[in-house]
């Protein structure tokens, strides 16, 4: 009778131990499971145009190799914005600032040069979300509608180091911000503009006016950067623009 009692406590430890084993699996599974489905979560999405852009009719919106000019001529201020699709830090920025700057170039008091840059190329999940999102703005310049691209990409912003958009959801925005040009969608997908990206990417990372110390010994070109004139603009003072634009 002990015996048996003793065979009969074993086999319930065993599988006790078995089931403790499949539910320690099964939450595995299951973490690794959502941890793919976050990281993938821009997958089949649709980048939602309209953010909340109202520039007025007037307002020309330019490209010039690399760079896109937005404003009315004769705008007696101007600020020039580097900055990455994938940057969190630049998604607050525009967040932050978007409705003034609006507002200072419908005045006519702004005018605002964009440079895309692809800083965080290798963060996102595939590499390559924050080139191929500059290369795409560049195409939407060429139809007249960079800021609405510009604006609809921040506001449906990925997450850094996670899956960006792929260039058939790039195009489908394009569409549905009025793009209407085939051009648009043979830029996006042969990555047209890539190379000129690089390359004054390079010269930006290099360029010793746009050299900033971010403390603790470090020091070098970061996103997002707004300078006037060639000097760098504390955008973090919440009274920057009015200064700019004087």
């Amino acid at each position: 009778m002990a015996q048996a009692r003793g065979a009969s406590t074993d086999t319930r430890k065993w599988v006790i131990g078995i089931a403790a084993v499949v539910v320690v699996a099964a939450l595995v599974i299951g973490g690794v499971i959502w941890t793919i489905s976050d990281k993938n979560k821009t997958e089949g999405q649709t980048i939602t145009p309209g953010g909340g852009t109202s520039l007025a009719t007037d307002v020309v919106q330019k490209r010039d190799g690399v760079v896109v000019t937005v404003g009315k001529p004769g705008a007696k201020a101007s600020i020039d914005v580097y900055a990455d699709f994938l940057c969190p830090i630049c998604g607050q920025f525009e967040k932050t600032y978007k409705t003034q700057i609006e507002q200072a170039v419908n005045d006519g008091k702004l005018q605002v040069r964009y440079h895309m840059v692809p800083l965080l190329n290798d963060r996102s999940d595939p590499p390559g979300y924050s080139l191929d999102s500059a290369n795409a703005a560049l195409a939407a310049a060429d139809a007249g509608k960079f800021v609405q691209f510009h604006d609809a990409l921040f506001a449906n912003q990925p997450e850094e180091g996670k899956r960006g958009y792929d260039k058939a959801q790039l195009v489908k925005l394009g569409g549905d911000v009025g793009i209407t040009d085939p051009k648009f969608s043979q830029t996006v997908n042969a990555g047209t503009y890539d190379q000129q990206i690089n390359a004054a990417f390079q010269q930006i990372e290099n360029d010793p006016k746009l050299v900033q110390d971010f403390g603790n010994g470090q020091s070098g070109f970061g996103t997002p950067t707004v300078a006037s004139n060639g000097t760098i603009v504390s955008w973090q003072d919440p009274s920057w623009l009015a200064k700019v634009t004087g």
